[in-house]
């Protein structure tokens, strides 16, 4: 649902309660009262700060394109800028729109230069890492490149505090309208083709849950939970 959609349904939703309004205090009681089982409130509403979490249904519907005269409009261009903003809030490499509550086909990917310092040059190496500029693409379409399989753990924000092994394809190209509007596509190798495609499942309905080896999943801070007793949290917040 377009954000404009969603302020239209609040306003929607106050006029309806000002239609029913009344003077005494008893029957304003039963008003509030009978408001909660057709219009429960909400204090937080999609584009969303954190990222939704599996279990979701958001997470498990496929999005929808981004209307053609919808894709320059203020509405997309303040999601695209939450999702930017959340991105790079919880320092991550990818985010689709249904990860801050909007089914809409929409992603960006950034792979900074920094992450090499603080991971093990064997483990860049292996991975096929490479530095990614900001990317954001608007209905998106992928397709392969290279069929070879390259087996790595991955994690995702919307699940967080696991990993598994995921195979996916070593090649990738991807298409699509960039934040302008503008067509646009980028040949993608190794980790940054791994990310896209893990961005393209968000779009349709699926995590890497569904392709993972399942005897490698696990918590990522299995140890910590042994060393501190179990007095460890997993924060979806920043």
């Amino acid at each position: 649902m377009l954000l404009k959609q969603q302020v239209n349904l609040a306003k929607n939703i106050l006029a309806q309660r000002r239609n029913v309004s009344t003077s005494t205090a008893s029957a304003q009681s039963f008003q509030k009262w009978y408001q909660k089982l057709w219009a429960p409130e909400r204090t937080n509403l999609p584009p969303y700060s954190h990222f939704t979490q599996i279990g979701d249904p958001v997470l498990r519907q496929k999005a929808a394109p981004v209307p053609q005269e919808h894709i320059q409009s203020p509405e997309i261009e303040a999601i695209v800028e939450q999702m930017v903003r959340v991105l790079r809030k919880f320092d991550c490499v990818g985010i689709a729109a249904p990860q801050i509550g909007v089914s809409l086909r929409i992603i960006a990917m950034e792979f900074k230069g920094g992450i090499r310092k603080e991971l093990p040059e064997a483990v860049y190496q292996a991975r096929q890492m490479t530095e990614l500029p900001l990317t954001v693409f608007i209905n998106p379409v992928l397709t392969v490149t290279s069929y070879t399989k390259l087996k790595h753990p991955e994690g995702c924000m919307s699940v967080r505090g696991f990993s598994a092994e995921v195979e996916r394809f070593e090649g990738v190209s991807i298409s699509g309208l960039n934040a302008k509007g503008v067509q646009s596509e980028l040949e993608l190798t190794g980790w940054n083709a791994r990310i896209a495609q893990h961005e393209m499942d968000h779009l349709d309905g699926k995590l890497y849950t569904d392709h993972m080896d399942r005897s490698t999943f696990s918590c990522t801070c299995w140890e910590a939970v042994n060393t501190k007793s179990g007095r460890v949290e997993i924060p979806f917040y920043k």
